[in-house]
């Protein structure tokens, strides 16, 4: 039974979505340590081979989200495999657009081929966070995501310029937490060169999961608490015993009496 219909059953209400970044790795080991995880997320976000990934790898992974019933989502980078797209590059509003637009239709072209749809874009690192704070490159991805398909949803975080970019053109906002990344007492991501700002207990993380999934919250890492609105908790797969972790979060979500599945 797929990820996402076995638990079609619970109240809405009580519904979250857990995504993965995917597609990013090429390693034949490590491609097997994504298939594992798609397993337990009900949404998947697939590099686009600009910071990572290439056509077999995204075709690979298409195919497994087919046989699982994960929602396929793009996840669109900057040119900069050398960084993992993690590098605030300067660019201008129209490369963005035509970068984003590339590779969105790269994906959606490998997506059709294997008969599923592609359901949202979810930016990568650097132009992710660039996004979340400029309207200008926030409208560029908004431009090429609506003229891929108008009916495509736009992750990101609340309240962001990514997301107020996305309604303003018609598309479906989804308000995004982190499980793994420790958050700032403003309800931003705390930076990777803080100690502490990658959840490295297990514990922690799906603490800070059922916290943000219930109370809209999470534990500030410089004190008191950040305000995270979330619809979809996303989980990263570069982490030593990922895929344990997240068998381990689904079934304390599914415990809580939450179905699993995509934002609707």
């Amino acid at each position: 039974m797929s990820n996402s219909l076995a638990n079609s059953s619970a109240p809405a209400s009580r519904s979250i979505d857990l995504n993965v970044d995917a597609g990013e790795r090429e390693d034949a080991a490590q491609m097997e340590e994504d298939r594992q995880l798609l397993a337990s997320v009900s949404s998947a976000n697939i590099a686009c081979g600009y910071h990572a990934g290439n056509a077999r790898v995204m075709r690979r992974t298409v195919e497994w989200c087919a046989e699982l019933g994960v929602a396929v989502g793009a996840h669109p980078g900057l040119p900069d495999r050398e960084g993992f797209g993690r590098r605030e590059l300067a660019v201008a509003p129209a490369e963005v657009e035509a970068d984003v637009l590339y590779q969105l239709g790269a994906l959606q072209a490998i997506a059709k081929a294997a008969g599923v749809p592609l359901v949202h874009v979810k930016p990568h690192g650097a132009l992710y966070h660039m996004a979340s704070r400029r309207r200008d490159l926030a409208e560029a991805i908004v431009r090429a995501a609506r003229a891929i398909d108008p009916g495509l949803a736009i992750v990101g975080p609340a309240a962001s310029e990514l997301l107020r970019a996305a309604t303003a053109a018609g598309l479906r906002p989804v308000e995004e937490g982190f499980v793994d990344r420790a958050y700032l007492a403003d309800g931003s991501l705390a930076p990777r060169s803080l100690s502490g700002a990658v959840h490295a207990d297990e514990s922690a993380a799906i603490g800070q999961a059922l916290s943000i999934a219930e109370r809209g919250e999470a534990r500030a890492l410089d004190g008191g608490v950040a305000i995270v609105k979330a619809r979809t908790l996303c989980l990263h797969g570069d982490t030593p015993g990922a895929a344990a972790f997240a068998a381990s979060l689904r079934r304390s979500l599914l415990e809580r009496g939450y179905a699993i599945r995509p934002p609707r």
